[in-house]
């Protein structure tokens, strides 16, 4: 992580929290507006990031068209702009505020997931911790301080910024109604201890990792390098992995909560093979959701960067 003089730190933080102020105080519909406006703009400026986005999709759609492929991106940088745009009202945003933005599926007596969550509760209230999981899908920012709002606070595992006066503003936001944001190189035995107390650990394993950390699993039929240590955090401590996404519904006008199939860790008596296996299987979940709703997912990230040995780079 680059380490930036106290100066252009504060200057950056301060035109970040200029700029959060100036927008912040539209309407929030004139504001949704700008930010898919700005998103639309972004998508016809950024060549090489709309190339690498079309890269993507060709992996994972190879038998999709081209113009689909386009509007999918096209789309997806709209929802981007729209996550920007929501993000400038959550510095002042409360609970009822956030129950006004977002459904939760199982409150729905005839939610097929409504039984999955009758069978989570019995486990945690043995004293079961949970990994929630999601994909770079929709709107993750007000997922989380959603599911702290309405359910239960969230310990996260979140990259800090090279800014850390930036840094320091984003956690205190996302660390309303209860949560705690872990660093990435104090994550392990962190989450290991509130796991094994029955909390709740939240993480977004959908993104391409190094050999000497991930194993390979199939995405969009494809093998792609994915961390590991959810599974093997599951191992360890027995928690339950539930899949869940934040998406925005243009009939509802909001946004919903939804979840995957919920995944127990795989216990085979190899420990390579239940990492794997069980890593397949909530990969396979995370999958769903963006099949469903691929223009909301965020298609720049290399996801196949890392290949298995001898094979040439997808990029």
């Amino acid at each position: 992580m680059a380490k930036k003089s106290s100066a252009l730190s504060w200057i950056e933080y301060l035109a970040f929290r200029t700029f959060l102020g100036v927008i912040g105080i539209l309407p929030r519909k004139l504001l949704l507006a700008t930010g898919i406006t700005l998103g639309s703009l972004i998508f016809r400026l950024l060549k090489s990031q709309r190339k690498r986005g079309m890269r993507n999709l060709e992996i994972a759609f190879p038998e999709m068209d081209n113009s689909r492929r386009e509007e999918i991106l096209l789309n997806s940088f709209r929802s981007f702009g729209r996550v920007l745009g929501e993000y400038a009202k959550m510095p002042n945003a409360d609970a009822d505020y956030l129950r006004s933005l977002v459904e939760f599926d199982f409150h729905k007596e005839e939610s097929v997931r409504s039984k999955e969550r009758a069978i989570v509760d019995v486990e945690r209230a043995k004293g079961r911790g949970v990994i929630l999981i999601g994909p770079h899908l929709g709107n993750p920012e007000i997922g989380i301080l959603a599911y702290s709002s309405f359910e239960d606070s969230i310990s996260f595992i979140a990259r800090r910024m090279d800014n850390p006066l930036i840094d320091s503003y984003l956690t205190s936001m996302r660390e309303r109604f209860g949560n705690i944001s872990i660093g990435k190189a104090d994550s392990v035995s962190a989450v290991l201890g509130i796991l094994a107390e029955g909390g709740v650990v939240g993480v977004l394993p959908d993104v391409n990792s190094q050999l000497s950390q991930g194993v390979f699993v199939p995405f969009f039929g494809v093998p792609a390098c994915t961390p590991a240590g959810v599974a093997m955090l599951a191992l360890r401590t027995n928690a339950m992995i539930i899949p869940m996404c934040c998406v925005w519904d243009e009939g509802l006008g909001k946004y919903r909560v939804t979840y995957g199939r919920m995944v127990e860790p795989v216990r085979s008596g190899d420990r390579d093979h239940n990492i794997t296996e069980t890593t397949a299987r909530f990969t396979a979940e995370l999958e769903e959701f963006v099949r469903a709703m691929p223009d909301q997912y965020f298609w720049l990230h290399r996801r196949w960067k890392t290949r298995p040995p001898g094979e040439p780079s997808l990029y």
